[in-house]
């Protein structure tokens, strides 16, 4: 007999039996006060806290906020099984069909020569799928809206690009070159003062700057979490300078802390 302990659907079953209880008549005051809109910032902190958790190394936390994240998707089912929306067993047989439907290379007889057809082949299934639904069957369906600016910016390129709306990959020089064209709309408006404007055109030099990121390989979301860190490491040096020397911030000049700043960029 197998040992129930190394069964998961053991564990994925007590799982959901637990959220059960937490939201039965005796169960936690606070598990049962919650809706889907109370929960949507915890489904967005833990998917953080995981996403840190593999940039760290740490499986010890990779594996506690992947719970923590499998948590809501299963408070979120029982929620809804209580309304009789859909219940986990629903959402299973949902992500499990799915899976099959887009993976016809796998599941069925399409051959594929790499991972950009397989991708290619994800994408249009998906607009069939849409279709056959009733529901938007843009290419840029399905990015959600609160989805952070700079990673959107990244995704809808990504979209586009797939069906052949880019430049050409290995030569970043028009890319570069809209960089520029922005950058010298920006100087344009900075004149005028027209703050609408000059907001627009930062806009576009963001996303200009995500397209250039995007054409160099690099992960746009990722580099600037490492800018900012690193912007983070700098400057708490120079703050243990200032209170090095005993004198408040607002007597020093700006060229005083630059030269504070500088020292900081040769030890990180």
């Amino acid at each position: 007999m197998e040992d129930r302990h190394d069964d998961p659907n053991h564990d994925f079953s007590r799982l959901v039996s637990i959220m059960q209880k937490l939201r039965g008549p005796d169960g936690c005051p606070w598990d049962r006060e919650q809706d889907f809109k109370t929960l949507r910032r915890y489904i967005v902190e833990e998917a953080y806290e995981l996403v840190e958790a593999i940039e760290n190394g740490d499986d010890r936390a990779i594996l506690e906020e992947s719970g923590d994240l499998l948590l809501q998707v299963v408070f979120i089912a029982q929620i809804a099984s209580e309304k009789g929306s859909f219940t986990i067993r629903d959402v299973l047989q949902g992500i499990c069909s799915k899976l099959i439907h887009r993976h016809p290379h796998v599941f069925g007889d399409l051959n594929v020569a790499d991972s950009e057809e397989v991708m290619r082949n994800w994408e249009a299934i998906k607009t069939v799928e849409k279709k056959k639904n009733g529901t938007d069957s843009s290419i840029l369906a399905g990015i959600p809206r609160s989805m952070p600016s700079l990673l959107k910016a990244f995704r809808i390129q990504e979209r586009a690009a797939k069906f052949g709306f880019d430049w050409p990959t290995g030569d970043a020089s028009p890319v570069l070159a809209k960089v520029r064209e922005e950058l010298s709309e920006i100087q344009e408006e900075l004149s005028t003062e027209r703050r609408s404007r000059i907001g627009e055109e930062i806009g576009d030099l963001l996303f200009a700057a995500v397209n250039l990121s995007r054409h160099c390989g690099i992960n746009p979301e990722e580099a600037l979490q490492k800018a900012s860190q690193k912007f983070a490491d700098r400057f708490r040096l120079v703050e243990r300078s200032v209170a090095e020397s005993g004198r408040p911030w607002k007597e020093f000049t700006l060229d005083e802390l630059d030269d504070f700043w500088e020292k900081a960029k040769q030890s990180c």
